[in-house]
């Protein structure tokens, strides 16, 4: 059995909450958040304790595993600030916001010995985990082109609901925030990538980072790639999709969460 403890109380803890009420192998054991009374309402109905401060969390719970799910830009100053207590790490993406953080993430779990896990679970929907097979099996041969498309509607309203939205220090961007998903996908199956070049706007929001942004790509491989990714889909969200191109074949995954298959 696996000790869980939660820092940051936010939206996305009660996906984490869901999750590790189901895993027989897992327990919350607490959750902590700088804004008590976000901190209380996840943990009253678990029947748990909760913090505002992580140190005295982890100092009176046997704790194995951290989720770290606190605002983007918060993400390094958290794990390194945690990494002392020798807990494994899951951290929400993005990782980081910026690559120097990322690597200081990294190079802070390596001297420490332990694991860190980076929530991705697109690459875990069915038609995803199909279609990596395929291409790990070289069904597609030589590779074409591969897209992907974030089509999501994000309003002002949205970005509104906390100071630290839309913001560069905390939040980032659609290809930050919302797209990563899809570009971690893009590069998992395509394969490293070699050069990029990039356009980005903000076109219907106010906020400080952009809202839309299109990019082009070239991998290793030799195949192209291409970026496609806003929140200014109006009025509701249209699609998260990928397709792949191969001399052997092309499939798209689309849908709102990349899970719907069409070869």
């Amino acid at each position: 059995m696996l000790n869980f403890a939660l820092i940051g109380c936010g939206r996305i803890s009660r996906k984490h909450i869901g999750v590790l009420r189901e895993l027989k192998n897992a327990r919350l054991c607490a959750v902590c958040d700088l804004i008590e009374e976000k901190a209380r309402k996840a943990a009253e109905p678990l029947g748990i304790p909760y913090y505002t401060d992580f140190r005295e969390m982890l100092s009176k719970n046997e704790v194995d595993v951290i989720n770290i799910l606190t605002p983007s830009g918060l993400h390094c100053r958290n794990l390194l600030d945690v990494i002392e207590y020798g807990c494994h790490i899951v951290v929400e993406k993005p990782m980081a916001l910026t690559l120097d953080q990322a690597d200081s993430m990294i190079a802070a779990c390596d001297r420490a010995g332990v694991k860190l896990f980076v929530v991705k679970q697109n690459r875990y929907n069915l038609a995803v985990q199909q279609l990596k097979k395929a291409l790990d099996e070289g069904r597609f041969g030589k590779l074409v082109l591969g897209t992907v498309r974030v089509r999501w509607c994000r309003d002002q309203a949205y970005y509104d609901l906390d100071d630290w939205r839309g913001t560069w220090a905390m939040d980032g961007g659609v290809l930050t925030n919302q797209a990563s998903h899809h570009i971690d996908l893009l590069e998992w199956c395509m394969g490293p990538v070699e050069s990029v070049f990039a356009k980005a706007e903000t076109r219907l929001v106010n906020v400080e980072v952009e809202d839309t942004g299109v990019a082009v790509l070239r991998f290793a491989n030799g195949a192209l790639g291409v970026i496609e990714a806003t929140t200014a889909t109006r009025p509701r969200d249209l699609e998260g999709s990928i397709s792949i191109l191969g001399e052997g074949g092309s499939v798209e995954i689309g849908g709102f969460a990349v899970n719907e298959i069409r070869t």
